[in-house]
């Protein structure tokens, strides 16, 4: 059994120190970071134009058969998934250069991706401040334990950190859970605005919720949002395990963590086919986004291939990627994640030391 990380993020502008030089890519950044209006408007028209479009399509084929509407449900889903990194971005106060337009199209496509939109901005910004701190986890982020800690966890906190990484769990449940329930619901440690926001939303979701049944039948319009929330909630809870749970990741204490370290070994170059990455709004480039958040999607792609420190990145393939499934543990020794069968091979090897 190998002690050392097979790394596959090359880093060359580390410092002797172990982090970063940020000059290396602050100033590369500051081009991307301006949102175009022709851009952004484009994206909302072929984004929000087909995904109405869909739903009304939808509602027609089921007067004929659910099996004609289940291929239409899949495509709306992939078009959800790109209407929340519109959503994503104008969080990010990056997709328009307006204020004021990013919290208006925030709160639309809030309310199509049921999530409230000032709830949601504060919670990601808290990711994206923390993201590979392991003395900063649970805020944003797929709940990972050390090796150390899963030795130690009580047998009920050990069924219960396999059951939520179950990839049914975790990908179909989760997700549904996530965006239908825990959405609705502010959280212990949200402002007031955070609060309103879901009180707001809410309430925007209900009026959308009541039109839609009274205009397609409630049954028929339930078996619709359901299916289309499957499919954006799985393919989008998908991307954002890839985008930070591979094996060579980031994860450090936090005497030791860095920002630029954090986006560039810690957030993945997610290398999809390119309708993929059409749906996904360039998610993918999600060391770019780590770098910069005032990035718009639109731009991730330009700045990657602006200079070599970005493209020194591997790229994670849709092959290579389902190597994720298997990752389950930290290991802070080897800087790495693992799964079970390496714990298990751990504890052999220490039942063998111990006979010895």
């Amino acid at each position: 059994m190998t002690t050392e990380s097979s790394s596959s993020h090359s880093n060359p502008t580390e410092s002797q120190t172990g982090k970063i030089d940020t000059s290396a890519w602050k100033d590369i950044v500051l081009e991307y970071q301006k949102p175009s209006v022709g851009r952004a408007t484009w994206q909302i028209v072929n984004t929000l134009g087909p995904y109405v479009i869909l739903y009304y399509l939808m509602y027609l084929s089921l007067s004929v058969s659910y099996w004609l509407t289940l291929p239409l449900a899949i495509l709306a889903g992939g078009f959800q998934v790109r209407t929340f990194i519109i959503f994503h971005d104008c969080g990010h106060g990056s997709f328009f250069k307006s204020r004021l337009a990013n919290d208006i199209f925030g709160f639309i496509t809030g309310v199509i991706t049921f999530t409230p939109y000032y709830h949601w901005r504060w919670q990601h910004s808290v990711h994206h401040s923390s993201s590979g701190d392991l003395d900063r986890r649970g805020d944003g982020d797929v709940w990972t334990l050390t090796v150390q800690e899963y030795l130690e966890a009580s047998r009920w906190k050990r069924f219960a950190y396999k059951l939520s990484r179950n990839p049914f769990i975790l990908f179909i449940i989760a997700p549904l859970f996530l965006f239908i329930v825990m959405h609705r619901f502010p959280t212990a440690k949200a402002s007031k605005r955070e609060r309103r926001s879901c009180y707001w939303m809410n309430l925007a979701i209900f009026t959308m919720v009541a039109s839609l049944s009274w205009a397609f039948g409630f049954k028929q319009y339930l078996c619709i949002q359901i299916t289309v929330m499957t499919v954006a909630g799985s393919a989008g809870v998908w991307l954002f395990y890839v985008q930070h749970q591979f094996e060579d990741t980031y994860w450090q204490r936090r005497d030791e963590w860095d920002y630029t370290a954090a986006a560039l070994q810690g957030s993945s170059f997610y290398k999809l086919p390119k309708i993929l990455q059409w749906f996904s709004g360039n998610i993918g480039f999600h060391h770019i986004h780590h770098l910069s958040p005032r990035i718009p999607n639109y731009n991730l792609e330009r700045c990657h291939e602006a200079h070599p420190l970005f493209q020194s990145v591997k790229p994670v393939t849709l092959r290579s990627s389902l190597k994720s499934f298997g990752y389950r543990l930290w290991d802070e020794q080897n800087q790495r994640l693992v799964g079970y069968r390496y714990l298990r091979e751990l504890r052999r090897q220490q039942a063998v030391a111990a006979q010895n």
